[in-house]
């Protein structure tokens, strides 16, 4: 993508003000969005999008500009923008120097960074993308007559990579990614209830060999209906086992966020200065893993260029670690951690998680049920907020069960648990020997970038099991 440019000459002009660190991010990225709803094609959208993003890092701080002109005049252009800002130093900026009108310049091929993709998606005929969502639409409507609203999204993505920097690096990947997923919304006299179930990851079109879309639209649907006949949760402060299907909403929210080296150095962490301490029962081993094959947060090499790496956050409940990226690494005289991301030439890196799990412990998910005799069992977790400066959580349970005399018995609709996640983390006392993983795409500073978060079946001794207003039709 690159081959034609003079790069030092341009990090050079970058650093001319006496800038510290320069790097440029070179992206072009290929995708496709089929969308299902009221039992049509609502929106079907292909695009490529090419541009390149220059960072200078001075005194503590980022000064950024993007464009998509690719010449090298244009770069050295960017360079001189961004160089003249260190000068003036006026604190972080950002610079939008895109041309809507230039024609985007074709990248090499590249080989996905973990072996071949089976089915590129780029070699997919859209009509076979439309089947896919179209089949998954068909199965959630036809399964009962309560079910009112189905939602069906297909997305893949392939983005190729150029990364250079001042230090002397060079480095070029492809990655491509698939995400589907399903939402169905049953009604029944005045109660509403919504299921929904996504599948992905850095994988093409074989995505659907290991799971068809009939499958993924069933489960959805049968998560709204089974909801739909359940009967309120109970209130109040109960034992609760989260399944290894859950999710990994609370390991993402409850600990992932706040282990993101930026909050921590501003002192918005519940986590912040306790690298040593103890944040969590000794069962509790925290890992982020970018190197996971096929995981939908992995990737070769972060949106800086630092190789991917596994990251032990907590060990044994102790803190050991922060995510970092380049700036933060630096502010911390430490190396990155390889968790620069951001989502396009657009945005500057920052400190993300990318696969984040809390590691199996020893225990059969059959015994952790049987050890409760009263409580909350979590099938699946929904959504959630987190204030990370305290850790207090709230989570929405999408799929819940009561646990009676160490047996699941019926299903329970509207639960929330409430919190603290530190707090939480250290009363944990049964991890599971299973693991299952849960796909996202994370929000925050005003990007998203995929991840994928995993845990093991967890017992919490005791918890707040709030409820939540019925949706009326």
């Amino acid at each position: 993508m690159i081959e034609h440019l003079s790069l030092e000459k341009i990090l050079k002009e970058a650093l001319k003000e006496g800038g510290e660190f320069a790097d440029l991010f070179f992206e072009q990225t290929y995708s496709v969005v089929v969308v299902c709803e009221e039992d049509r094609i609502e929106k079907m959208i292909s695009g490529q999008d090419t541009g390149v993003g220059l960072r200078v890092l001075f005194d503590g701080r980022t000064f950024y500009s993007f464009t998509n002109r690719l010449e090298e005049e244009d770069l050295l252009d960017l360079a001189r923008v961004v160089s003249r800002a260190v000068k003036e130093d006026r604190g972080e900026r950002v610079f939008n120097l895109l041309y809507q009108n230039r024609a985007a310049r074709s990248s090499p091929s590249i080989h996905s960074p973990f072996g071949p993709i089976e089915k590129h998606p780029r070699g997919i005929p859209v009509g076979e993308k439309v089947s896919m969502v179209n089949r998954a639409n068909e199965v959630a409507r036809k399964l009962d007559p309560s079910i009112r609203q189905v939602k069906v999204l297909y997305r893949d993505t392939s983005q190729s990579l150029s990364i250079a920097n001042s230090e002397g690096l060079w480095i070029e990947g492809e990655r491509v990614g698939t995400v589907f997923s399903v939402q169905v919304v049953a009604s029944k006299e005045d109660i509403i209830q919504t299921g929904y179930e996504p599948i992905g990851g850095t994988m093409g079109f074989e995505l659907f060999d290991v799971c068809p879309p009939e499958r993924v639209a069933e489960i959805a649907a049968k998560r709204s209906l089974l909801m739909l006949s359940a009967r309120k949760a109970p209130m109040g402060s109960m034992g609760v086992v989260l399944s290894s299907d859950a999710g990994g909403t609370m390991i993402h929210e409850a600990i992932g966020h706040g282990l993101e080296a930026d909050l921590a150095q501003q002192g918005l962490s519940v986590y912040s200065g306790k690298i040593g301490e103890k944040v969590a029962s000794p069962l509790i081993t925290v890992e982020d893993d970018s190197t996971l094959p096929q995981k939908r947060g992995a990737y070769a090499f972060d949106d800086e260029g630092v190789v991917s790496q596994k990251t032990v956050l907590v060990e044994k409940g102790i803190l050991k670690k922060y995510l970092y990226d380049r700036l933060t690494a630096f502010k911390d005289g430490v190396s990155s951690t390889g968790n620069g991301r951001r989502e396009s030439y657009r945005l500057k890196p920052i400190p993300r998680m990318s696969n984040t799990l809390i590691l199996p412990g020893e225990t059969s998910p059959e015994e952790i049920i049987r050890s409760v005799e009263k409580g909350l069992f979590v099938k699946k977790m929904g959504g959630g907020q987190v204030n990370t400066v305290n850790g207090d959580f709230v989570f929405e349970v999408s799929e819940g069960y009561l646990i009676e005399k160490g047996s699941i018995g019926e299903a329970v609709r509207g639960a929330i648990l409430i919190g603290n996640g530190p707090q939480v983390l250290k009363e944990i006392d049964m991890v599971g020997n299973d693991l299952g993983f849960g796909i996202g795409t994370c929000g925050k500073d005003g990007q998203g970038v995929p991840v994928a978060d995993a845990q093991p079946t967890l017992r919490i001794p005791e918890i707040v099991v709030g409820g939540r207003e019925e949706t009326k039709s």
